[in-house]
């Protein structure tokens, strides 16, 4: 008698850093009577026992980044939320394949920051800066004929964007800026301007929150339909989708000849851009298209594996900027990305739907069925663009369905069928 009832809701945050006390005190005021516990994992750790059992057991909501909890250890979990956009750790884990728990990411935190890798590279490009930072180490201050000849400014360049998600949004929105043109490539139609909307988390005042960047829409899944899209006479490529198994060595030499040869700049051959997984494009034939000039030029964030051996060939790559999978960091991705958990805890208590949730896949397009009718009960259709309730994420929660775990085997057979 007189006892405080119990928290209704228990949050557990596993994070593989030290206690962010400022945030998860906001979350705490935000939500006073939510109980919220921080456990500081090992990073990387995913083994069982790594996280004391009891705080899984009482828990009913989770964050975590690596770490991936046994089934029985989370009884009472509604949701988890993931601080990550990407998918690909979890997508042969029981949380995903044998529940329905809900699950959310962070999908549309990424865009400004990894906007800005993106157009860094384009600019150390087309403005000779490694020339130039050369220069300034040996002292040298030079005007030759090779500055008029190969430096250039980035006006009505055309932009190929491949997944136009968060990212790609960001991207076309700083492109415009510099006088670009923009191609958005998804994976089903947008003909609507409804269909073109993003109804995901958006950080304010970034992106193409109703779509109206791109000059041209294109869409498809098969290899017919990404062919045509890099045959748009494109000075740029993003790639910018996620990894499923549709979208394993989704460009290979095949597509890369083909966007060379219909770009029809005569000064430079097609920028390639890579910040969704390495797995997406075949790095043998990126490799040979830098070699022979087939490219001018690559960035890439991303490789298969990760880290990449010191070794690797794609280390000395001509015209090539590799970076360690770090152009969506920054001071700000962690506070963004318990903002969208906030979000998804307001959307709890008011029994709204959750904000960019990812289907579990337990049995058979039957529970799949039933949790879309329950979440949106008109259906999918016209909800907008990867990161929020669509067709294209429930797609790709069917790809997820499918996933093969990762084998030599399969990624020889999945490369094979690629070409």
């Amino acid at each position: 008698m007189g006892d405080a009832p119990l928290p209704q809701e228990h949050l557990v945050v596993i994070l593989p850093f030290d206690e962010p006390v400022a945030l998860i005190n906001d979350i705490r005021e935000s939500f006073p009577h939510i109980r919220v516990s921080y456990f500081r994992q090992q990073r990387e750790t995913q083994v069982h026992g790594a996280v004391p059992k009891d705080l899984l057991n009482s828990a009913t909501i989770l964050c975590m980044l690596h770490y991936a909890p046994i089934l029985e250890d989370i009884p009472n979990v509604k949701f988890v939320h993931i601080v990550s956009a990407g998918m690909d750790r979890y997508l042969s884990h029981p949380l995903l394949t044998d529940t329905d728990i809900d699950l959310t990411t962070t999908s549309g935190i990424h865009g400004p920051p990894t906007a800005e890798w993106v157009v860094m590279n384009w600019l150390v490009s087309s403005k000779m800066y490694d020339q130039t930072s050369e220069w300034q180490r040996k002292h040298i201050w030079t005007h030759n004929q090779s500055l008029m000849d190969k430096m250039e400014d980035n006006v009505g360049k055309r932009v190929g964007i491949l997944g136009y998600g968060s990212i790609g949004r960001q991207v076309a929105r700083v492109s415009v800026a510099m006088g670009m043109q923009v191609l958005a490539c998804t994976f089903f139609p947008r003909t609507t301007p409804e269909s073109r909307r993003d109804n995901g988390y958006i950080v304010p005042n970034t992106g193409d929150p109703d779509g109206s960047l791109p000059v041209s829409w294109h869409s498809g899944s098969d290899k017919a339909a990404l062919h045509a899209f890099l045959s748009q006479n494109l000075d740029y490529l993003l790639v910018s989708v996620p990894l499923t198994p549709s979208t394993e060595y989704l460009i290979g030499a095949e597509e890369i000849a083909l966007l060379s040869k219909s770009c029809t700049r005569t000064t430079r051959r097609p920028f390639l851009t890579n910040i969704s997984r390495g797995m997406v494009i075949d790095q043998d034939a990126l490799l040979e298209s830098l070699k022979s000039g087939e490219l001018g030029g690559a960035a890439i964030d991303v490789t298969e594996p990760e880290p990449l051996p010191a070794d690797h060939p794609l280390w000395d790559a001509p015209n090539l900027h590799i970076s360690p999978h770090i152009s969506s960091l920054g001071i700000e991705y962690l506070q963004r990305a318990l903002d969208v958990l906030k979000v998804n805890l307001d959307r709890l208590e008011k029994g709204e739907p959750l904000n960019i949730i990812v289907f579990t896949l337990s049995s058979t397009p039957v529970m799949l069925a039933r949790k879309q009718s329950q979440l949106y009960p008109t259906g999918l259709s016209g909800i907008s663009e990867k990161g929020s309730l669509n067709n294209e994420t429930f797609q790709y929660q069917n790809d997820y369905h499918n996933y093969r775990p990762r084998s030599p085997a399969n990624e020889n057979q999945n490369r094979e069928l690629k070409r």
